[in-house]
């Protein structure tokens, strides 16, 4: 896989969940969850809006932080989202 910057994100949704995934293109990716066209899980839950993002050099590392995320509870999310961390250098480990 090409490499590129992407992000790994969380969205708060209208109904207080939170949504994670990840993407080459972060103001893309919010404004389709908000045209609902997006996920599939985010289709009924918006206006989303974006409460944490990571950046990293490539997708696989994006995707992989985004694993991870999913499978935290929802106190380890708000903690994470608490953090205030919105990028992570090259070579640094995420929050």
């Amino acid at each position: 896989m090409a490499s590129s910057t992407a992000f790994t994100y969380v969205i708060a949704c209208a109904d207080g969940t939170f949504y994670t995934g990840w993407t080459t293109d972060l103001e893309a990716r919010l404004a389709a969850h908000n045209a609902g066209a997006g996920a599939r899980y985010t289709r009924g839950r918006g206006p989303v809006r974006l409460v944490y993002w990571e950046e990293y050099d490539d997708q696989g590392q994006a995707r992989r932080r985004e694993c991870e995320i999913k499978k935290m509870d929802r106190r380890r999310k708000e903690a994470l989202v608490a953090s205030g961390c919105r990028a992570v250098p090259a070579g640094k480990k995420p929050c």
